[in-house]
Formats: structure tokens, sequence, C-alpha cells
């Protein structure tokens, strides 16, 4: 399993970059879109709701990349693929952290009543990066 240097870590867990999260669709063609991003406990993590393509194709194929670019430096990014582990534990709280990160508000503000949250973690097997050498 590869491992996230302190750096990389840093870089995503710190930073309010959104990531690009791809994803597998049934046909075997890649679901890309944009995700919140944290870093924790050596695994990269995102928060979707159930029922999104996201999290659909992921339960029929456990694997994902996300890359995240500093939007001031393009040449600056952490690029992160490997297998996922879903969980709704956490989840509602994970998704209130990213929005204080993301936004600077205490509580998501788009949460439907009925949504149930769910945060995905990529175990690292392939990291990959630019520009954090500095």
């Amino acid at each position: 399993m590869a491992k996230l240097t302190d750096k990389q870590r840093k870089f995503i867990a710190e930073h309010p970059y959104v990531g690009t999260v791809t994803t597998i669709r049934p046909d075997g063609t890649p679901h890309s879109t944009i995700v919140w991003v944290d870093a924790e406990d050596g695994v990269v993590t995102f928060n979707t709701a159930v029922g999104r393509a996201k999290e659909r194709y992921l339960r029929q194929n456990p694997h994902a990349s996300i890359t995240v670019v500093d939007p001031g430096d393009p040449y600056e990014w952490v690029s992160v693929s490997g297998r996922v582990e879903i969980t709704t534990e956490g989840a509602d709280e994970q998704i209130d952290r990213l929005a204080k990160k993301y936004l600077g508000k205490d509580e998501y503000p788009w949460r439907s009543p009925d949504e149930q949250r769910i945060t995905v973690r990529i175990k690292p097997e392939k990291v990959d990066s630019s520009g954090l050498d500095k």
C-alpha cells in the first residue's frame, strides 16, 4: 500500500482545494465529479449521498482516483488511487466539517431531510504529486 507523505496529507487536509474524483460506470467508462476532500489516518476521504452516481458506481466497482490541484498553481497537485471503503458512520459530522472548511459554515446547508450521507475512504495504492517538494 502506498502512503501519503506529510506534505501531501497537509496539502489535501489544510487547504480548501476541491478534488476531482473518478469512479467507473458499469460500462467501464470513467465518471468524474468535483468533491470536497479531506485526508486523515493515511487515507483520502470525501462525502456524498446514497443514490448519487458516485455511490452507485463505487458499490459496483470499489476503486477510485482523486486529484486535488492548487487553483493558484496548477503544477502543484496530489493524485491518489486505490480501493474504497464506504461508511455511514460519522458521515453527517464529516459533511459539516467539510462545510466549515469550504464554506465557513458550521453545518452543510444543502442537506435534504431524507438524505443519507456517506463517507468514502480511498486507501492509497498509488500516489503521485507535483510541486510539493518546495
